[in-house]
């Protein structure tokens, strides 16, 4: 009798790297399938053009991966920018696929696995004194469309009892009452975030319309 043949081995999971560059702090992971295998968080403020790269290349095999992940926005225009031309680059030099994420959806799905699941409503530092806002359920889908608000208004549109992300205590302050729990991106916590918020559409997701114009009050492509 013939002996049975040796299981095929699993196919590995595929391998991607993060890539978040949309606001005030910078950062990357590597993961294996949903493991992390490396990552780095900074916040920066500013300077993530002279950043990103050098900490891609820190990442366990200089961050090589058959996906990768970007934040669209919103957030600073050059972060998003920066991230997006980097994500680009390595996409095409390494023949690998590339979706991008909404940044707000992370956030949001940071603070339901550190803080536990339910409805949660996100505040951003935006431009102009405004924030970025944004609402989402116990399960992550968002339940209304992300905006740009002056606090005041945000404060009347927002009513989930949990406000993340980092204007969460002035968002609280503002309405006088909540949970606040400040929180910025991390690329290291991708694994939290429903894969239904991914997408193959790379358009840089700015929130509001750029300051920015080109002559004739044209606004950039």
């Amino acid at each position: 009798m013939s002996p049975s043949p040796s299981p095929s081995p699993a196919v590995p999971p595929a391998r991607t790297l993060v890539i978040d560059s949309a606001t005030a702090a910078c950062s990357v992971a590597l993961l294996e399938g949903n493991t992390l295998i490396g990552g780095t968080f900074r916040v920066l403020g500013r300077g993530h053009a002279e950043a990103l790269v050098p900490m891609i290349a820190q990442l366990p095999e200089r961050g090589k991966a058959d996906r990768i992940a970007v934040a669209l926005g919103p957030g600073s225009f050059t972060g998003v920018r920066v991230g997006l031309a980097a994500a680009r680059a390595l996409a095409l030099a390494w023949g690998a696929e590339i979706v991008g994420y909404p940044t707000l959806a992370l956030v949001a799905a940071m603070a339901r696995e550190a803080f536990g699941e339910g409805q949660v409503d996100v505040a951003m530092t935006g431009g102009h004194g405004e924030w970025f806002v944004e609402s989402f359920d116990a399960a992550g889908a968002s339940t209304a469309p992300l905006a740009s608000l002056k606090p005041d208004a945000a404060a009347q549109a927002l009513t989930a009892q949990r406000v993340t992300g980092n204007e969460a205590e002035a968002l609280v302050a503002a309405r006088g009452h909540g949970t606040a729990q400040p929180l910025l991106p991390d690329a290291r916590a991708f694994a939290a975030l429903p894969t239904a918020h991914l997408t193959p559409d790379i358009s840089p997701l700015y929130g509001r319309a750029p300051d920015a114009r080109l002559p004739g009050g044209t606004l950039p492509g």
